[in-house]
C-alpha cells in the first residue's frame, strides 16, 4: 500500500457522543497531539447541527449517508444528507478522494470498552490492529469487512483507507473521564501506527491476536403489529463480547416469558441495548470470534 499522507480525524458525527467533539476541541487548541511527521492531519466537526440541538442528527443519521449513489443523487436534500455532501466535496470525493485515511470518533451506550472497528481485513488493517492491542491490552478489535469499502455509508468509508473509534459506556449527551481518555488513547496509538507504517518501522508485533468479525444483527420482539413486546435479557446486558450459547436466554418479553438464542455458533453480542438504534428497534449485533495472523 501506499503512504498515507493525509489524515482526517472527525468528531460529533453524532451530536449528542461528546467524547469526540471535546477531543477535537483540546487538539484543535493543542494540533501538536495529533500532529506526525509522515502526514498531516486534519480535524472536521461533522454534525454541529445536531450538537447545537443535542440531538443524535436532525433529520436522519449521518453515519448512513456516504453511500455513493446517494451523495450523487441532488433529490437527497435534508440536513444531514446535505451535509454528506459537503464533507464529500471536503474529504472525498469518496472513489477518489484527497483524504488517505479517516478517523471516525464515536460513542455507544452499551459496555464495548475501548473498541476498534475496521472495515477491511488488508495487510495495513490487520497490523493496525495487532499494534493497537499490543499498546492497548484493554482495546477490542472489530472486522465489519462483509461488504467491500466501497458499499458501506459510513463517513469513514469515504477515503481509501478508514476506521470508527467506538468507545463505551456513555450516555448519550455526557461526558465521562474514563471513555474520553480511552478515546484519546487509542486516537494517538493509530496516528502513531500511521506513522511508523508509513516509515518501515513498524515495531515487531505478535504473529497472531484475537478479534471479531460481525455476523448479524437482532431486532428487539416485536409483534404482528410491529410493537417493541420485550427486552434484552439481563443475562445479556452489559456482556458486550461475552459468548452466547445456542440455548442461552437472550430476550425477555414483557410477559415474563424468556426468548433463547437459537443461533449455530458462539457468538459475541456487542452494541448490546444501544439507545441509538431504538429507532429501528435494535437490540444488538452479533459477531464471531476470530484469531488474526499477521
Amino acid at each position: 500500500m501506499k503512504s498515507i499522507n493525509s489524515v482526517a480525524v472527525v468528531g460529533g458525527t453524532h451530536g449528542n457522543e461528546f467524547s469526540g467533539i471535546y477531543l477535537l476541541r483540546q487538539w484543535q487548541q493543542n494540533p501538536q497531539r495529533i500532529t506526525r511527521d509522515t502526514f498531516t492531519t486534519q480535524t472536521l466537526f461533522a454534525n454541529p447541527k445536531a450538537h447545537e440541538e443535542n440531538k443524535r442528527y436532525v433529520d436522519s443519521d449521518l453515519n448512513r449517508q456516504f453511500a455513493v449513489e446517494d451523495l450523487a443523487n441532488p433529490e437527497l436534500a435534508n440536513y444531514e444528507q446535505s451535509r454528506a455532501k459537503v464533507m464529500n466535496e471536503i474529504l472525498g470525493p469518496k472513489g477518489n478522494a484527497k483524504t488517505d485515511f479517516i478517523i471516525d470518533l464515536h460513542n455507544t451506550t452499551s459496555n464495548m470498552g475501548p473498541t476498534l472497528i475496521v472495515l477491511q481485513s488488508d495487510d495495513f488493517n490487520i497490523k493496525m490492529g495487532a499494534y493497537v492491542k499490543a499498546r492497548m491490552p484493554e482495546a477490542v478489535v472489530v472486522f465489519e469487512d462483509q461488504i467491500p469499502l466501497a458499499d458501506h455509508k459510513f463517513v469513514s468509508s469515504i477515503a481509501a483507507q478508514g476506521v470508527i473509534v467506538e468507545i463505551g459506556p456513555q450516555p448519550q449527551s455526557v461526558i465521562r473521564q474514563d471513555v474520553l481518555d480511552w478515546m484519546d488513547a487509542m486516537t494517538g496509538h493509530i496516528l502513531d501506527f500511521v506513522d511508523l507504517y508509513n516509515q518501515g518501522e513498524l515495531p515487531a508485533l505478535p504473529e497472531t491476536y484475537e478479534a471479531y468479525r460481525y455476523t448479524e444483527t437482532l431486532k428487539l420482539p416485536e409483534n404482528a403489529k410491529g410493537e417493541r413486546i420485550g427486552m434484552v435479557h439481563k443475562h445479556v446486558q452489559d456482556n458486550d463480547f461475552k459468548p452466547l450459547h445456542g440455548g442461552d436466554p437472550i430476550f425477555t418479553l414483557f410477559d415474563g416469558t424468556e426468548i433463547h438464542w437459537e443461533g449455530h455458533y458462539e457468538a459475541y453480542p456487542h452494541f448490546i441495548n444501544e439507545a441509538a438504534y431504538y429507532d429501528n428497534n435494535l437490540a444488538m449485533s452479533l459477531a464471531e470470534k476470530i484469531t488474526v495472523t499477521l
